[in-house]
């Protein structure tokens, strides 16, 4: 570039030497014909060459300016973009320019896009901020419980980095958080307090507006509040009800109670009953809610009250049958329990003291419900016990059951039943072959039982200790009568081989059943009767099986029975022949043909 300008130079100096020359000669000419002398010549070309100088001068001198006012432009933009880097922290960005090699117009054409730009970067860059600033005083605000008193915010123009600006949308989307944390709280806060409202019958809207007018009616103009003191005063309201409704639960649960033992105690119609059946969801867990509307408001509480007191009018007209019933209801358990109720409240007597007016109705009614209590106690800790003797009462029917079956000559015919029979015979003998073991057992568990708290086991008034020693003796004589009557068998077996030693041969059976007489004897034309099945047992009866149900009331003239009956063993070795013969027909008249199968 420089070069070309050299040239350029060089041609338009050729030029104007050429032109100048010219036009020189030609003024010189003229000159010289006007007649001017060389004196009056030279002055001319002296002022002519000072007129050019001032003309050049002149020129130079605007130059001069032109060039300072472009510097000082391009000094100006320069710190404008400066400020502007530092600023908005464009540190990255860099000029790429020569100042040698490119003229200052060049320059101040490189750098002024980049000014505008930047300007345009912090112009957006001055609204972000604004807006987040903006954002971030008002729920602060509103965090503290107070209004944005104007929309205007400090921005601090020297540091519009995008590191600020990072900075500054964190602070908002922590504050946006806490907002969002503060607004949940509240809603949740309110949601309880209707809840409870709804359960105590009390208008809501007057409650949060104690605490807050936004929290019940919270418009466009008006967004909910969630400062501090709402969140504190929203948590005492909670607090408060919560405590007004466990005194109004426990006061309602109370008068509920009450009302179920006077519906029960006065068998009181569903009808009545029904109006009060959303009451029973007051015996919930305290964990959960009551989900009744209005269930603990001041009216329900006030029909319960009435009810109650209406019952208890109704209650002391009808106290004589309300203790009776009580009664039975005492004396249905210890049934159940097979113990003896307490005589001291047996029906005549309670009859009496109600007549007479000495003890208060109520009174007796809660000496029988205590009573009542330890009874079903009392059933509860005999339950073990009770449930094994149950079984062995099972137990002994089947073995009774299985004695009868026993004597029964027709047992083994071919009618209707006969296999049912067999099969539940043969379950009773492995029954009754257990039936040792499980009175052991049970009196075992029964000693424990009475030395663990020392005092007797009683089964309706007798010891069941005694009972089951009674059994046991009862169940060993009745083993020695039927080893007893399979010693006599073997004694007939002998007596009939001695027989027909003497006699001579045993008649047939025919002819012995044509003989046979109707007292149960069969005669052989010598005067000896052979015997004839009976169905009896030896002893002329099987001993009833004794059981705690069979020995209520007889328990003492039985024991006496079963040892009247014992008899010793008749010593047949050392009879003579004759008794021994005489004895044999006396005892063929008495003794079964058949011995039972135990």
């Amino acid at each position: 570039m420089v070069g070309n300008g050299a040239v350029r130079l060089s041609l338009t100096s050729l030029n104007m030497d050429t032109t100048c020359g010219a036009l020189l000669s030609e003024l010189e000419q003229i000159w010289t014909e006007i007649g001017e002398t060389d004196a009056e010549k030279d002055d001319m070309l002296l002022e002519l060459e000072m007129e050019c100088l001032q003309v050049y001068r002149k020129k130079v001198d605007e130059a001069n300016n032109t060039r300072a006012l472009v510097r000082q432009s391009l000094a100006a933009k320069e710190a404008e973009l400066a400020a502007l880097v530092a600023s908005l922290g464009e540190h990255g960005l860099q000029l790429q320019s020569d100042r040698n090699s490119t003229s200052l117009k060049g320059q101040l054409s490189l750098i002024t896009p980049i000014l505008e730009d930047l300007q345009s970067k912090k112009e957006e860059r001055i609204k972000q901020f604004a807006e987040i600033r903006f954002e971030i005083e008002k729920i602060s605000s509103e965090i503290i419980g107070e209004s944005l008193k104007t929309n205007l915010v400090n921005i601090d123009m020297n540091d519009l980095s995008k590191r600020k600006l990072n900075e500054f949308q964190t602070q908002l989307r922590n504050i946006q958080k806490e907002k969002s944390e503060r607004l949940h709280k509240v809603l949740e806060y309110v949601n309880e307090v209707h809840g409870l409202c709804s359960i105590l019958g009390i208008d809501f809207g007057k409650i949060v507006d104690e605490v807050h007018p936004s929290l019940h009616d919270s418009g466009l103009e008006q967004s909910t509040n969630i400062s501090d003191s709402t969140l504190e005063g929203l948590s005492q309201v909670i607090q408060r009800l919560k405590c007004e409704k466990n005194a109004r639960r426990k006061k309602l649960r109370d008068i509920v109670e009450s009302l179920v033992e006077l519906w029960d105690l006065l068998d009181s119609p569903k009808e009545e009953r029904k109006q009060f059946e959303k009451l029973s969801c007051i015996f919930l867990s305290p964990e959960k809610d009551l989900p009744c509307s209005g269930i603990l408001s001041l009216e329900t509480m006030k029909e319960a009250e009435d009810e109650l007191e209406r019952l208890t009018k109704m209650k002391a007209g009808r106290m004589k049958e309300l203790v009776l019933k009580k009664r039975q209801e005492l004396e249905e358990v210890c049934r159940q329990a097979h113990i003896e109720a307490d005589i001291s409240t047996a029906p005549e007597k309670l009859c009496a003291l109600i007549d007479s007016g000495i003890l208060d109705p109520c009174e007796l009614l809660a000496n029988i419900e205590v009573q009542i209590v330890k009874a079903k106690e009392e059933l509860h800790v005999r339950k073990d016990i009770m449930d094994r003797l149950i079984k062995w009462q099972a137990a002994c029917a089947e073995e009774t059951w299985l004695e009868e079956y026993n004597q029964d000559d027709n047992r083994y015919s071919a009618g209707r039943g006969a296999h049912l029979n067999l099969k539940r015979a043969e379950k009773a003998r492995v029954q009754a072959a257990k039936m040792p073991d499980l009175v052991e057992n049970l009196m075992s568990r029964t000693l424990a039982w009475e030395q663990e708290r020392s005092m007797p086991f009683l089964y309706d008034g007798v010891r069941l200790i005694s009972l089951l020693e009674e059994y046991k003796f009862s169940r060993q004589q009745r083993e020695e009568e039927k080893k007893r009557y399979r010693d006599h068998k073997k004694l007939q077996n002998l007596l009939l081989t001695e027989k027909e030693a003497l006699y001579g041969s045993k008649p047939s059976p025919k002819r012995c059943n044509s003989l046979r007489k109707p007292n149960g004897y069969n005669g052989n034309g010598n005067g000896f009767m052979t015997p004839v099945a009976r169905r009896i047992s030896a002893g002329s009866a099987t001993p009833e099986l004794l059981t705690p149900r069979s020995y209520s009331g007889r328990h003492n003239g039985y024991f006496k029975e079963m040892r009247r009956l014992s008899t010793a063993p008749i010593n047949y070795v050392a009879m003579s022949k004759e008794d021994t013969i005489s004895s044999f027909t006396s005892i063929s008249g008495s003794e079964p043909g058949s011995p039972p199968r135990g």
